[in-house]
């Protein structure tokens, strides 16, 4: 039918596929020759290509193979499968997703962005470009073994410096204690993007720009448990309520305190959104403990939180509600959108996933996933747990973006 309709133009083919997501535009693209040349021009010149993507949830499968990936669309309730490049994705750690690109930790522990849509896979700095890891090399010159070293603080003594601690891991275990978190930020003033990573016990904070070789540690500072960067500046908060902010435009980094604390800060498993406004809100999620019928026990997301930041007046405002506005929290970049803007989605509901950070020491525990209503705290299942419990399945909104990272830097 579609060979015997006159060709529509090429314009309006790519308004049309401008307005499709992602899965029905790769579709839409494998019709004819024509189609298929709208799409490629679409790949192409991602910025023609504006269409607001619902979330996907990724996962693995123990039967669709080691470099298989899969997606749950929200938008469509229907399953994908997709083949990555190597080190097989099965094998490797997802400590962050933003912008459409996986964070993966390889079994050397290095880390590699991937995009699922394009298959266009980046190799970031080397983790021993890391001030913070040094290598240990076996009598043949090759690296066998990392050492960490860690400054040390007792949070009883007014976070008193106590000096450094080193450890020996394997290639594949420092990944374990290394990395907290992952985000990618844009970059405005450069047109592309910054990586930023939280990392160690200490919970220091290390950034790379598109093209660096190698990592910078920030300004003395510890205990970063989320960031955000906004007009050039990028806000990291602490656990016990300071926030701190780095000038990441200039040659050096200097860090600024923004609040020693809050005056009504919550402690527990926290979260940083801009809000569309333009509002910061700090997330708070509660767990319970839930005992398993194979003798084993599992947190469960039962309550969570938001506060409005006052940065001016150093406190939390509690919200009751999202009325329309929808969150997605676990290890991705934490989204806040309008359900309005994408029908699939159930308004004042938060779709969350695993953000346990030590979940690598409980891979065959079953996956906290699901939406919670805020209405009435109630919970539902995303769908039935039929998939491999690792890597932890992440949410990841589908992009054509691509990115050319070649080393300018010594």
């Amino acid at each position: 039918m579609v060979r015997d309709s006159p060709e529509m133009p090429q314009d309006v083919l790519l308004d049309i596929f401008a307005l499709l997501e992602i899965p029905d535009l790769i579709r839409a693209g494998s019709v004819c020759s024509t189609w298929r040349s709208a799409y490629t021009t679409l790949c192409s010149q991602p910025e023609l290509y504006k269409r607001p993507q619902t979330p996907c949830l990724f996962y693995t499968s123990d039967s669709a193979g080691e470099n298989a990936a899969c997606l749950y669309s929200l938008a469509e309730k229907r399953f994908y499968s997709l083949t990555l490049p190597d080190p097989p994705i099965r094998s490797r750690y997802l400590i962050g997703s933003s912008h459409g690109w996986l964070v993966t930790a390889d079994e050397r522990s290095e880390l590699h962005l991937v995009n699922l849509i394009t298959g266009q896979q980046i190799a970031l700095p080397s983790v021993i470009t890391n001030e913070s890891v040094k290598p240990i090399f076996d009598d043949a010159g090759t690296i066998n073994e990392y050492e960490l070293s860690e400054p040390m603080h007792d949070y009883d003594l007014d976070i008193q410096y106590l000096g450094h601690y080193e450890t020996i891991h394997a290639l594949d275990k420092l990944r374990d204690f290394f990395y907290f978190k992952t985000f990618i930020f844009p970059d405005p003033s450069t047109g592309s993007y910054i990586i930023v990573l939280i990392h160690g016990r200490s919970l220091q904070i290390s950034f790379a720009r598109v093209g660096d070789c190698k990592w910078t540690l920030l300004p003395p500072g510890w205990d970063y448990q989320q960031c955000i960067y906004m007009d050039g500046l990028l806000y990291a908060f602490t656990r016990f309520g300071r926030v701190d902010t780095f000038d990441l435009t200039g040659p050096t980094f200097t860090m600024n305190t923004i609040t020693d604390d809050m005056k009504n800060y919550i402690r527990g498993c926290m979260y940083v959104v801009q809000a569309p406004c333009g509002n910061l809100l700090q997330v708070r999620r509660d767990y319970e403990l839930i005992d398993t019928d194979d003798n084993k026990v599992t947190r469960e997301t039962q309550k969570i939180s938001f506060y409005k930041v006052d940065l001016a007046a150093k406190e939390l405002m509690e919200m009751k509600y999202l009325h329309d506005q929808v969150l997605f929290l676990g290890y991705n970049q934490s989204q806040y959108l309008n359900a309005k803007d994408f029908p699939q989605l159930k308004p004042n509901c938060v779709y969350f996933t695993d953000d346990e950070s030590c979940v690598s020491k409980y891979k065959n525990n079953c996956r906290d996933i699901g939406v919670l209503n805020l209405e009435n705290d109630t919970r539902e299942e995303i769908l039935p747990q039929l998939w491999c419990s690792w890597p932890s399945p992440i949410w990841i909104t589908p992009s054509l973006t691509r990115m050319n990272w070649s080393c300018t830097n010594t």
